[in-house]
């Protein structure tokens, strides 16, 4: 489920996921926002590591050439020094990062991955497949292979509705397909990107458009996919 609170609310929003799960019993763990463009990130970190469900900290750093889909300051921001020190002191409080990339930066994102192998990150939907033009895709699946080197590199078959602004079971199959070719089933777990994908679908039918994908690959893929990769990497109770 996707929370986005205002940046300078970072800690409000997982304290008010920490006593949702509290009083509710959902969610079972909480990937928290922290300015990794600091000088020191731990000050952010600090505040955030006494609620118990954390387990991971998150900043979009993808950039596009169409400014409409950009979110970081530049492209290259994935190896800006102090965010590469950032997140390299998230070893020490055991948090994976997810990380949010367009192809073009994977090259970056691979170098990011690659300096801190004790640290878990997870690719945001997936890569983001902009569009099924032949050139958009190889370029998708080039930039999924780079960052395929990195074992401790995870994808999140989550938010394939972005581009399209519709449920669309053969995107979404395309996208499971080459990804646990590239990447194996083991490396990959849905995400539902609720309520962002409300906007174009309902919950039941983006959960069976994702299983009728990965039914055909298998008993051992649904159960990665669906269990056993985000229960490894997000370690939920």
């Amino acid at each position: 489920v996707q929370t986005n609170w205002a940046k300078e609310d970072f800690e409000k929003e997982v304290a008010f996921l920490q006593t949702t799960a509290d009083e509710t019993g959902w969610p079972h763990s909480i990937v928290g926002y922290a300015d990794m463009t600091v000088d020191d990130v731990r000050h952010q970190i600090d505040r955030l590591v006494k609620y118990k469900l954390l387990r991971g900290v998150r900043m979009q750093l993808h950039w596009h050439e169409t400014p409409a889909f950009r979110f970081a300051a530049s492209a290259d921001q994935v190896v800006d020094p102090k965010v590469r020190a950032n997140v390299a002191r998230l070893r020490d409080y055991g948090l994976s990062f997810d990380l949010q990339l367009f192809p073009a930066q994977m090259k970056d994102g691979l170098t990011l991955v690659g300096e801190n192998p004790e640290t878990n990150f997870i690719l945001t939907h997936a890569g983001m497949l902009i569009d099924m033009s032949e050139e958009t895709k190889q370029a998708w699946k080039a930039g999924l292979r780079t960052l395929s080197a990195a074992p401790n590199l995870y994808a999140k078959l989550s938010g394939l509705g972005t581009f399209v602004h519709r449920n669309d079971p053969a995107l979404i199959a395309y996208i499971v397909d080459n990804a646990i070719d590239i990447l194996g089933s083991d490396r990959l777990m849905f995400g539902s990107n609720f309520p962002i994908e409300k906007l174009w679908t309902s919950h039941a039918e983006l959960i069976k458009a994702h299983r009728e994908a990965v039914a055909k690959h298998g008993a051992a893929a649904e159960a990665d996919i669906f269990w056993n990769t985000a229960e490894q990497v997000y370690r939920p109770v």
